[in-house]
């Protein structure tokens, strides 16, 4: 028991890179399953999780949750891989540990496209949860369904413009959320584009 916690004392900054690099390497195999579930339509998604949950809010949160994952996962990926292995570089030359370079290089600097990844699939979200409506899920969706069936175009906008608005809404807000975690020195680089 000792040298174990000797070894997790003289190694716990490595041990916490390893773990990085393992959950990243992870992230790029789930990647291509996410890409294959993303080709599924939606509504095919929908429908999949109904023997599974019944139908309902839950399956329709599981269906939404498993499709809004691609574009959160790929930034991430992108943002990542897109930093400066130089940075990387000047941070270990200053004796910063592994888990710090991570911590205050790779993801401030990813932020942005992270943060991109968070926005886009957010307002995905807010569109494709109308569908739930099909599995009995409600929302806004029902309003669109019911126009659909009925035929009145009054329905289908009572449900359209709000999602509309709340899609626009949230996209502020999370816009604002990127420039507020988007480091001042990429912000002057952004500006200057």
């Amino acid at each position: 028991m000792n040298q174990t916690v000797q070894f997790l004392q003289a190694n716990g900054g490595e041990m916490l890179y390893k773990t990085w690099e393992h959950l990243y390497i992870s992230l790029i195999a789930v990647i291509g399953i996410v890409n294959i579930i993303q080709t599924l339509p939606s509504l095919a998604i929908l429908a999949f999780f109904i023997p599974l949950l019944g139908v309902g809010k839950v399956p329709a949160v599981a269906a939404l949750f498993f499709y809004s994952m691609l574009p959160i996962l790929r930034n991430t990926y992108t943002g990542i891989l897109g930093v400066n292995r130089h940075l990387l570089e000047s941070g270990k030359g200053i004796g910063m540990t592994a888990w710090e370079q991570i911590r205050l290089v790779e993801l401030p600097l990813a932020a942005p496209v992270i943060m991109a990844g968070i926005r886009t699939s957010s307002i995905y979200l807010i569109g494709w949860a109308t569908l739930a409506s099909f599995i009995g899920g409600g929302g806004l969706g029902d309003y669109i369904f019911i126009g659909l069936n009925l035929y009145q175009p009054e329905y289908i906008i009572a449900g359209a413009v709000p999602v509309t608005v709340l899609a626009a809404a949230v996209d502020y807000m999370l816009g604002m959320t990127e420039r507020k975690v988007t480091p001042d020195g990429l912000k002057s680089i952004k500006d200057a584009s």
